[in-house]
């Protein structure tokens, strides 16, 4: 029995001395309870299904597991949420399905449950989640629609939530003399520097594949070197000297990355820093465990972790998954528990030690976490500067994102001229905007 439950155990039993009658513990009325929860093939789901057996130890509620491949999981949800009655109590969301989920009304807000005595364990430390992960993955209906604000409301969890931090081989760097890069200047003349020190290995691997990994490749490198889409007035500025800089950042990485670069995605761009083709590797911390187990990697023992590199600005990536009920779903109050039970602090800690992404600052400062994956600790100083905002996260995004990835792909593989590109990007996406009804309040 965890902490927290001994304590809302402790409470209720004086509520129930005072009251002449109430439950014994919180989980009591869902004792029996199935919920059926749809998670996606991911490490830190992976993780997440060893701790579950616990869950129903302590509270008495079974749960079944329906996980899917994430591309899959989504055209799932797409079916299930729009239905009157769900098949899915909980469900786990990829950061940009937030928007549509929430402006077609299919999750629940979370502020009734949070405010339910009988529900909400007092110990839970909503201050101790991490800020960026809530803000990006949880909250809608704030500033731009997609941030915190008076207007904000909460609608999911932060639960295989990610950030971005630089993998580099210490190896090499030492070798050749070369500082871990703390700053873009840094990167760019090292990811250069490799090809012409180490024949045969590239400088750094990176997403550049066309569609949304070359645009996740580019926004990437926009956040830091200080640009943004949209201005606060939803007026495109992805053509101003930032994003060029940004698309010039990604242009020459992949010029001297691995071979075969420009048709990475994320797995073949982490492959290729695993088997020693490349010396850097700038993305998500899901895939920085694996580059330590020897059954997946050439480079164990080899490995350095620092921070994405600082541009104007730091500003590394949010992105990952969240939990949320769905409207439509059978056992909204058990599911909540459930949901609870995961992200508590107790629940956060036992997913990370069987190899999942924290959620709480807290988790990241445990000493035995720290000993078991040392990684962790970078990990832990690189989401002070998480950037909940380093893409918008609106229902017309999917289409935005869609051409700068193919037109970004064109610089990468035709040399398009990238003033060009970015200002036909910027004139499509007014459009999409214009369409939307985003100005029609001017």
């Amino acid at each position: 029995m965890n902490k927290s439950f001994k304590a809302t155990c402790a409470g209720l039993a004086l509520s129930a001395l005072m009251a002449g009658g109430a439950l014994a513990n919180p989980y009591e009325e869902y004792a029996g309870t199935t919920l059926i929860v749809n998670f996606p093939a991911h490490p830190h789901y992976n993780a997440a299904i060893k701790v579950l057996p616990e869950f129903t130890k302590q509270t008495g509620i079974e749960v079944e597991v329906d996980q899917l491949p994430y591309l899959k999981m989504r055209e799932r949800q797409t079916l299930e949420l729009a239905q009157e009655e769900g098949e899915y109590d909980l469900i786990s969301y990829v950061v940009f399905s937030k928007a549509d989920y929430v402006f077609a009304d299919q999750l629940e807000n979370l502020a009734k449950y949070f405010m339910n005595p009988k529900l909400a364990d007092p110990n839970y430390d909503a201050g101790d989640l991490i800020d960026g992960y809530v803000e990006n993955i949880g909250v809608a209906g704030g500033f731009k629609g997609y941030l915190p604000g008076p207007t904000g409301s909460l609608f999911g969890i932060p639960f295989g939530s990610e950030t971005s931090v630089l993998a580099y081989r210490k190896d090499i760097f030492e070798k050749h003399d070369i500082p871990a890069p703390e700053t873009y200047d840094q990167l760019l003349d090292a990811a250069c520097k490799i090809p012409e020190v180490e024949p045969g290995m590239g400088g750094m691997a990176s997403r550049a594949a066309s569609g949304h990994q070359a645009s996740h490749a580019f926004l990437l490198h926009l956040a830091p070197l200080g640009g943004r889409v949209f201005d606060d007035q939803w007026n495109p500025i992805i053509n101003n000297d930032a994003g060029v800089q940004a698309a010039n950042a990604l242009k020459t990485i992949v010029d001297c990355g691995p071979e075969g670069a420009m048709s990475f995605g994320p797995a073949e761009a982490a492959n290729a820093f695993a088997n020693g083709d490349a010396a850097m590797f700038l993305d998500s911390i899901a895939f920085m465990p694996g580059f330590e187990n020897p059954e997946r990697s050439k480079v164990v023992g080899k490995v350095g972790y620092a921070m994405h590199p600082k541009g104007v600005r730091r500003g590394s990536q949010t992105g990952g998954f969240g939990i949320a009920i769905p409207k439509n779903a059978e056992n909204k109050e058990a599911a909540f528990l459930l949901m609870q039970w995961l992200t508590s602090k107790e629940g956060d800690l036992m997913v990370a030690m069987q190899g999942g992404n924290p959620s709480r600052f807290s988790t990241y400062q445990n000493a035995e976490l720290n000993e078991k994956y040392p990684f962790s600790a970078t990990f832990g100083e690189a989401l002070k500067y998480a950037d909940p905002d380093w893409r918008p996260i609106i229902p017309v995004w999917g289409k935005i994102n869609a051409d700068i990835g193919t037109t970004m792909s064109k610089v990468l593989t035709e040399d398009l001229d990238i003033q060009d590109a970015l200002n036909g990007v910027a004139e499509r996406t007014q459009a999409v905007m214009e369409e939307a009804g985003y100005y029609t309040w001017k």
